[in-house]
């Protein structure tokens, strides 16, 4: 089993400072009158500010070997700015470009988005509706290789990751993945294609007047694509709307101002920010919100963080509407961007997040803490399936407009549980999930059968209502999966027979009508969805008034 390094001890930087400061004295006395004493140290006497280039300068020009001085520096800048915090970072000019462009422009690759912990690769989350995605990748799986060439190790950068996961559109890599609770790594071949940059990933009208929005990102352009959505579905009879924010890692703040805007009436708080150095910056609604009469719920869970994390909090403490869901993930530091003379860039904390109530959205982190690893203590400690194993701190204690009480601690914990849904799964169903056999079936069909399907159905509203996947369906995958060598256990055929069904007519409505077919099947079983959809319908909440 892969493991990922230890974080060195907090008194490592001070060893390595001592061994250097003991070089440096043996080294002057060993040299004698043959190299005379070491003087980059003689010059003046070392501030913190400038012990850093001193040594570089050091090891450039008296290191027994040849070495990269600016691989050098950019590794020492990482780890130093890692120590302060989580989210903490240096960048490097490439590895900033890269950084945007799921923010801000289209690229061709897998589509994940990643981030390098402890030397290890870790996904923060597969694409909406790239490659990735489409296989079965999700966040919090490690990538250890990529056509069998090792991704983990000590010194490993973000730009040999790109340079092996990206590629033209149509190839392929097989790459190795690490997820918690599998006991052995196992291999998943990804064809690379144009990576979409939407921030809504589906917008549907269910036949009760419930308009539903998946939200997968907070870019540039995430407001305007949301009213677009929004008043699609407004035009064509939606009551009420339900926000999923579920697995929506965050990006700008200003997007997520503008989204809760759109919800809060004016002179509502929205969000503010504070912290040593940075005083106190509010941002409050204003008188632009279009949707302040409809009725919200939104959807979160544990892959909700920092920009889906404000608006969560600024509708749930302006009681303006139902959180469904688990507790998010608790990401409330704020990073100013520092560009460097190199157009490389250094992203510091200056300050946290805190929601109208003022409760601060950061979860603890520091020594002794195993902050990536998260969800696996969710899981361990019961979280995911018990709403009385959410941790909350019942010494910090808040109150909504209305006066509910609400707690600090980290992350924001929904009005309504939604346990993780273990119904329908087993061992075979991984296997075809992740294989790409489930995916590469529901391709093949939809190819076959592209032109009979749009003939019967015209759109993916009566497809999700009159298509059915029969028995001989069902056979001829299971035959299919055969082939390819992935066979069930006793009952697993039973046990996960409604969810590979489901999944096949999801994936064939995913080739035919795009996104949208795809997530109007899912959430036919969603128990979120479907119960803030019953809350909705039964109980519409008040909304806030000027």
């Amino acid at each position: 089993m892969f493991e990922p390094r230890r974080r060195p001890s907090p008194f490592y930087p001070l060893l390595v400072a001592l061994s250097l400061v003991a070089g440096l004295f043996i080294g002057r006395d060993m040299a004698g009158d043959a190299g005379g004493p070491l003087t980059v140290f003689n010059l003046r006497k070392p501030t913190s500010s400038d012990k850093i280039s001193q040594v570089v300068d050091l090891i450039d020009a008296q290191y027994v070997d040849s070495v990269a001085k600016d691989q050098l520096v950019d590794e020492v800048l990482q780890d130093l700015l890692q120590r302060l915090d989580p989210h903490s970072y240096y960048i490097s000019a490439a590895e900033l470009r890269a950084a945007q462009e799921p923010l801000e422009g289209s690229f061709e690759g897998i589509g994940v988005e990643f981030s390098i912990q402890h030397d290890t690769v870790m996904v923060i989350s597969p694409v909406e509706g790239g490659p990735s995605a489409a296989v079965g990748i999700q966040a919090g799986d490690r990538i250890i290789s990529a056509n069998g060439e090792k991704l983990a190790g000590i010194g490993i950068t973000n730009d040999q990751v790109m340079t092996h996961l990206r590629g033209p559109k149509g190839s392929s890599v097989v790459v190795g993945i690490v997820r918690s609770g599998m006991a052995k790594p196992f291999d998943v071949t990804i064809e690379r294609g144009k990576i979409p940059i939407h921030s809504v990933a589906a917008s549907l009208l269910d036949d009760d007047g419930t308009g539903y929005i998946k939200l997968v990102r907070f870019a540039k352009n995430t407001h305007e694509e949301f009213v677009r959505a929004a008043d699609a579905l407004k035009a064509d009879g939606m009551k009420r709307m339900v926000l999923d924010l579920r697995g929506n890692g965050g990006g700008y703040l200003n997007a997520a101002i503008d989204l809760a805007d759109e919800f809060l009436a004016n002179g509502r708080a929205i969000v503010y920010t504070e912290g040593r150095h940075s005083p106190r910056q509010e941002a409050d609604a204003t008188r632009s919100g279009g949707y302040e009469g409809t009725p919200l719920a939104i959807l979160i869970d544990e892959g909700s963080a920092s920009a889906s994390e404000i608006v969560a909090g600024a509708i749930q403490d302006n009681d303006r509407g139902l959180l469904v869901g688990r507790r998010t993930f608790g990401k409330g530091l704020v990073q100013e961007h520092i560009p460097l003379p190199d157009s490389s860039a250094v992203r510091i904390t200056t300050a946290r997040y805190y929601t109208p109530s003022g409760r601060s959205i950061q979860r603890p982190y520091g020594e002794g803490i195993d902050y990536m690893d998260d969800f696996e203590v969710r899981a361990s400690h019961g979280e995911l399936l018990n709403a009385d194993s959410i941790p909350t701190d019942s010494t910090k204690t808040f109150h909504t407009v209305d006066g509910r009480t609400v707690y600090g601690g980290g992350g924001v914990v929904p009005d309504v549980f939604i346990p993780t849904d273990t119904a329908g799964t087993s061992a075979f169903l991984t296997d075809l999930f992740f294989s790409g056999t489930l995916n590469q079936f529901s391709f093949n069909v939809a190819d076959r059968e592209r032109a009979r399907l749009h003939a019967r159905y015209p759109d993916s509203e009566a497809f999700a209502r009159k298509y059915t996947v029969v028995p001989a369906l069902l056979d001829e995958f299971y035959r299919f999966a055969a082939e390819k060598g992935i066979t069930p256990r006793p009952g697993e055929i039973t046990r996960s027979a409604g969810q590979i069904a489901m999944r096949i007519k999801a994936g064939i409505a995913r080739n035919v009508w795009g996104d949208d077919g795809y997530y109007r099947i899912l959430l036919e079983e969603d128990r979120a969805y479907q119960r803030a959809r019953r809350e909705l319908a039964e109980h519409p909440l008040p909304v806030s008034a000027d």
